[in-house]
This record gives C-alpha cells, sequence and structure tokens, in this order.
C-alpha cells in the first residue's frame, strides 16, 4: 500500500469516526420527518381532542374539565412508553373561603442513560377564557380548520406545542429509533392563572426530577415574524390594584351629584399620572432602572425581520407609538410599561346607569426589564399614588397593592443551547432564525432558572398572528407539523452539545 493510499484510508477512517461521535451518521432525518408529514391527520386530530376540552384554569366551574385534561395527558405520555407521575401541588383558596384542589402536575421520562444529555420540556395544557359571543368566527372549543388554520382555543397556547414535544418522542419510539437525549416532561395546568403550587413543586422537586437534568426547554410563546425565532428574554410583571373607598354605598348621581367628591374621580386622576401620552412612565425611579440598551444589542434587532407596516394591520393601527423598528421593538421587550387594563366597581353595562360608585378598583400592570425588581418597583408605586393622592386633598381612601410580583427572564443568545437552535431551523426551514425576545411574561422561567440553576431556551413554534389569549386563536397546520419536525431535529442538535 502507498503512502497515498494509506493517507486516504487513515483520512477516512478519521471522517467516519468523526460522523459517530458528532451523531451526524445515526441521525434518521428523513425518515423521521417524512413519518411526521405521514401522520398529519393523525397528529391534527388528537389536537382537536384536547381543545375539545374547556381546560379553563380561571374559571372554577371547569375545574372537572382541567383535571380532565391533566388525566388525558398522562395517558398520552403513558402511550408511548413515559415513565409518568402526577404530582399533587394542594388546594386553592376561593374568595368565600372554601378550597378546591388544584390540577396535579404531570411529569413524566424517557431515558435515563447516564452518557447522554438530558432536557426537560415545559409546557400547560390549561387555557384562557372562551366563548363564541366574545367575537369568534368559530366554536372556540371545537378545532376548525380553514384555509389551513386549526382554529380554538389553546391551539398555539399551548396545546399544539405540548403535543408537538410528545409526538417527537413518539416518532422516534413508532420508528424504534433511539432517542438521541433522555427526554423529560413537566406539564401544568394553572399556568394562565398564575401556576399556583408549581414554585413550591419545583423546589422540592430540584434534588430529584431536576437532579440530571442539563436543559429546560419552554415553547410557550410565539415568532416575531413569519421566520422562525428563538426567544433568549421576557419580560417580568407587576400587577397592582389601586382601590378608591368613599361613601358606604352607590349614590344616585342626579340627588348626590355635585355634593360628594366621588371615588371614580379620584380614581381616574391618579391613573393619569401613571403614564403621559408619549409613553413615558411617570413613576420615579423606573426609568433610571432600566439595563443600558448596548451598541451590540442595537444591532441585533437592527438585523431582525420585522414588518411595521404589517404589525400595524395586524392590529389595526394606522400609527404606533415609535415609527422605526428598533425602538418598537425595545420597547416591546427590553423597556418597562405601563398598561391600565380595567376598572372594578364601575358600571360597565350595555345601556345607561346614572350611579356613583362607592367603591371602584383600577386594575394596572408594569412590565419588569433587567435591571428592575418587584420589591423595589411595588415601594416606587404605593409612595407615589399615595403622595399624588394626598395632593388632590380627598376625604375618600386609597388603597394600593401588588397582587403578582414576576421577574424578567434573560438568557445568553450565544450558549450552545441556542447554537443547536440555529442549526436545527437551518436544516427543518433553510433559514436562519430571529433572535428575539418576548414582550409577555413567563413566570415559570425564571423559577427554573433561579431555582435549578439550569439552562433555558425558549423554541417556539406558534406563528405571529395566532392570537393567543384573543378571540380565533389558531395554529396553522404548517406550524404544527413542521414544528414537530423541527424539535425531532433539536433533539439531535442538543445530543452534539460537548459535556464539560
Amino acid at each position: 500500500m502507498t503512502k497515498v493510499n494509506l493517507l486516504e484510508m487513515m483520512n477516512s477512517i478519521s471522517l467516519v469516526c468523526f460522523l459517530l461521535w458528532t451523531g451526524a451518521s445515526s441521525f434518521k432525518f428523513e425518515e423521521l420527518t417524512q413519518y411526521v408529514s405521514n401522520h398529519e391527520e393523525e397528529f391534527i386530530e388528537t389536537l382537536r381532542k384536547w381543545v375539545a376540552v374547556e381546560s379553563d384554569s380561571s374559571d372554577v366551574t371547569k375545574r372537572p374539565d382541567l383535571h380532565r385534561m391533566m388525566d388525558m395527558t398522562a395517558e398520552k405520555l403513558r402511550l408511548i412508553g413515559g415513565t409518568v407521575d402526577m404530582i399533587d401541588v394542594g388546594t386553592q383558596a376561593l374568595p368565600n373561603g372554601s378550597t378546591i384542589a388544584l390540577p396535579k402536575v404531570v411529569t413524566a421520562q424517557f431515558g435515563n442513560d447516564t452518557n447522554k444529555r438530558t432536557v426537560c420540556v415545559y409546557g400547560h395544557v390549561d387555557v384562557q377564557p372562551a366563548k363564541k359571543e366574545d367575537g369568534w368566527a368559530t366554536e372556540p372549543y371545537e378545532l376548525t380548520d380553514i384555509n389551513g388554520n386549526l382554529y380554538g382555543r389553546g391551539a398555539s397556547d399551548n396545546k399544539a406545542p405540548v403535543l408537538a414535544w410528545i409526538h417527537t418522542v413518539e416518532v422516534y419510539k413508532a420508528l424504534n429509533i433511539e432517542l438521541p437525549v433522555n427526554v423529560k416532561f413537566i406539564i401544568e395546568g394553572m399556568e394562565e392563572t398564575g401556576s399556583n403550587g408549581l414554585d413550591d413543586m419545583i423546589v422540592a422537586q430540584k434534588e430529584s426530577f431536576f437532579s440530571d437534568v442539563d436543559y429546560i426547554i419552554i415553547s410557550d410563546c410565539v415568532w416575531l415574524s413569519k421566520r422562525p425565532a428563538l426567544t433568549y428574554g421576557t419580560r417580568g410583571n407587576c400587577y397592582f390594584f389601586a382601590e378608591v373607598e368613599g361613601p358606604k354605598k352607590d349614590l344616585h348621581s342626579g340627588v348626590y351629584g355635585g355634593t360628594v367628591i366621588e371615588p371614580m374621580t379620584d380614581l381616574i386622576g391618579i391613573l393619569d399620572k401613571l403614564i403621559d401620552p408619549s409613553g413615558k412612565i411617570l413613576i420615579p425611579g423606573i426609568r433610571e432602572a432600566v439595563a443600558h440598551f448596548s451598541d451590540e444589542e442595537w444591532k441585533m434587532y437592527q438585523d431582525i425581520e420585522f414588518d411595521l407596516e404589517s404589525y400595524k394591520q395586524e392590529i389595526g393601527m394606522d400609527k404606533l407609538m415609535y415609527s422605526n423598528k428598533v425602538d418598537l421593538l425595545a420597547h416591546r421587550w427590553r423597556h418597562p410599561t405601563v398598561s391600565i387594563h380595567g376598572i372594578e366597581g364601575a358600571f360597565s353595562s350595555s345601556g345607561t346607569k346614572t350611579v356613583i360608585p362607592a367603591k371602584v378598583i383600577a386594575k394596572f400592570s408594569i412590565r419588569q426589564v433587567p435591571n428592575m425588581d418587584p420589591a423595589t418597583v411595588e415601594k416606587q408605586v404605593k409612595d407615589y399614588l399615595y403622595s399624588v393622592f394626598a395632593k388632590r386633598k380627598s376625604p375618600n381612601k386609597l388603597n394600593v397593592t401588588m397582587v403578582i410580583g414576576a421577574k424578567p427572564w434573560l438568557a445568553d443568545p450565544k450558549h450552545p443551547l441556542f447554537e443547536a437552535g440555529k442549526a436545527a431551523v437551518k436544516r427543518v426551514f433553510n433559514t436562519e432564525p430571529d433572535l428575539i425576545r418576548e414582550g409577555g411574561t413567563i413566570p415559570i422561567a425564571r423559577t427554573f432558572q433561579d431555582v435549578t440553576g439550569k439552562s433555558i431556551i425558549m423554541l417556539p413554534i406558534g406563528g405571529f398572528d395566532d392570537g393567543l389569549h384573543s378571540q380565533n386563536e389558531k395554529i396553522s397546520r404548517y406550524n404544527y407539523i413542521e414544528g414537530t419536525k423541527l424539535f425531532i431535529t433539536y433533539l439531535n442538535e442538543v445530543s452534539q452539545i460537548q459535556k464539560y
């Protein structure tokens, strides 16, 4: 054998060894993804059955449906060979003083090979309230296929993504192909109302369920545009009640109007001092706490695919707060905002009613960003509103309370988890993903980060126009099916992250 032939043979052996090490030769991409395409209708039928369950976590009368949804989730995981547990997380206190059982949290495990990476997939199967009369074009709990879009409450948030992950494991199992990583699931039923009981469960499971977990994946978010995205940050949320109480009972405006200082007038007055017409937050200390916007971050925002005109059309506005992409995205993702959500106690039904409410409660929130702290924000808001109210010299009483104090979450977009995400998106969609942040709040991400110390990625498959929490929520067939292929591919990419 010549030296040239020997050298060629050694190079070939080295290449084979490299391919085996990276998993490139063993990943059956075509076989796995073709199986998904072949079983599209079957996967949609499963989603149809899940959407049909009215698992509204905010309505205690629907609690039996929510329990049934958790049972269905556990059974689906058992059917594909998972080791499944249903963990009791306690009870929920109701306003009347009674209690009701919280839905159990479902956990599952597939594989326990210590030589493999272990990922934990988080999701939820509870939904926001929905009624046809709210403005839905279809029955919200009947999955309806219109022009390739699957309409139904919870379709995108979060039942289809949860099922896509379950189908991911199911496809590997059905083809008798070994999972490239160990996979764990943690699926809850109270996300839409604050994940009651879940934080305590995560703390309790830190040294057991989470002990061998390397990475946590959350797919409870959506793309920014038609281009796939990887999400590396979310805003937190401080939610407040501001209650103004005056007379001992509601009064007739014709009889008493002009003789009393009305609670509603006081309330509107202090709400007007939260934010100015340009969007500037007037509460001292809030804007000053925001993390610096670096040149590198500015460049990342500049490269993101985002169309201002399409955004305007989507929300039905001809003018936005900001006229350029970077400013708009920055104020949507990494700057705090004040939003006034409603006033309890005010007359809001159709028709006319000449009433002076005796007590009114405003509900507003401030989205948190790095480096803001909810405890500090609570003090800033209370001190400011009590000061503003005192200047009115009103005989009415003001009481401000913070009922939610969720911290923001931020990951390093240069972490290998995101590099794996880029590779998976490139293979499935043949494009580079956008690296984005999310304006909303997913409190569990920060809990996972603080309690377990594990690295986290948000890997969305929902579309930018899915209408989460709104009427006519949907997920497209394309996103559901191609998203499943993305998850399948992502597991392979994660398996190649070197252990340190």
